[in-house]
């Protein structure tokens, strides 16, 4: 049976914008089933502007969803849990796709879970080909490379339907990264399989909207992302630990390169000096009990290094204590 599209636009403010996303959609070489566009609580009349783009849809039925501000993981699963289609693409409503995106992204699909490609980026009059699939043909573990670099923007990626909801969909309490976070979800599931393939088949259009606060909100959001999946890495063994290390360190980087180019030098160097604590966090997160053994040991060495040094003064009052936990643990 034929794959059917649905095409997932969560839109917040962007009536200039959403109706160059929806004719990049109407221009596909291979019509979706529909585009569903979620305008998440917008003032500017976006969810007018998408609907004036019906009579142009080229045969692509159109649903325009209207909420009240939720955020856009939120509006992605309100669009998801409309969808008809047995495949979701995702577009956000300041980018467009090239014409053969859905094309040629279903000739990779076969039995793959997800299929992504690589991507032009557009800023200031000029356009730099992005390639994620590098990312994925050089290492000698696709996912645990994702682990360490989200290489998937969400509008190269097309995914099947049934495995989105059946993690969930995207995480709402997170107010960024939730692509990130739903590529590992849907990655670590038994048997689930991916590819990435060599065509540049979307447009990402560079913003203004990449202030502080949202470069913060992002790092945060990041390493939260990589808490939560951090002990699914157990598989790697020691290599866990390296895969998490080198993911908090590369946050750090991107987030002190983006204060950077906004000059942002005070926040710049908060995230570096907040970066070896960042790395001490993460070190832990594959392995939970260990935080508390550590904790445990710098206790044990504290009152040891006390012991010696008061001359046996405490000895009798840590024996006391010794004998006491021993009790009631049931082993004296």
């Amino acid at each position: 049976m034929a794959e059917t599209v649905s095409v997932i636009i969560p839109a917040w403010r962007a009536a200039g914008t959403i109706a160059r996303a929806l004719a990049s959609v109407a221009a596909q070489t291979v019509k979706p089933l529909e585009a569903i566009v979620v305008d998440d609580g917008s003032d500017d009349g976006t969810d007018q502007v998408a609907e004036s783009c019906r009579a142009a849809m080229n045969g692509v039925a159109l649903v325009v969803i209207r909420q009240n501000r939720q955020g856009p993981g939120a509006a992605r699963n309100a669009a998801i849990a409309a969808a008809r289609g047995s495949v979701l693409a995702f577009l956000d409503a300041d980018d467009e796709w090239l014409p053969t995106k859905i094309e040629r992204s279903l000739a990779q699909l076969d039995d793959h879970v997800l299929v992504a490609h690589d991507y032009l980026e557009a800023s200031e009059g000029r356009e730099a080909i992005k390639d994620c699939t590098r990312h994925f043909r050089t290492a000698v573990d696709p996912l645990q490379a994702l682990f360490v670099r989200n290489y998937l923007p969400s509008i190269t990626v097309l995914a099947r339907t049934e495995a989105v909801r059946a993690v969930g969909g995207f995480e709402t309490s997170l107010p960024a990264a939730q692509d990130y976070d739903l590529w590992l979800k849907l990655l670590t599931q038994p048997g689930a399989r991916f590819t990435v393939f060599p065509e540049a088949l979307a447009r990402y259009h560079v913003s203004e909207s990449g202030i502080t606060s949202q470069v913060d909100r992002r790092r945060r959001c990041s390493l939260a992302v990589l808490e939560r999946h951090a002990p699914s890495l157990r598989r790697l063994g020691r290599a866990a630990l390296r895969t998490v290390i080198a993911r908090a360190l590369i946050i750090q980087y991107e987030a002190m390169i983006a204060h950077r180019r906004q000059r942002a030098w005070w926040a710049m160097a908060v995230a570096l000096l907040s970066s070896p604590v960042v790395v001490l966090r993460a070190f832990f997160t594959p392995y939970p009990l260990v935080p508390g053994a550590i904790g445990l040991g710098w206790v044990a060495l504290v009152l040891g290094a006390h012991h010696l040094y008061s001359h046996g003064y405490y000895a009798e009052k840590l024996g006391v204590f010794g004998r006491f936990i021993l009790s009631r643990l049931g082993l004296a």
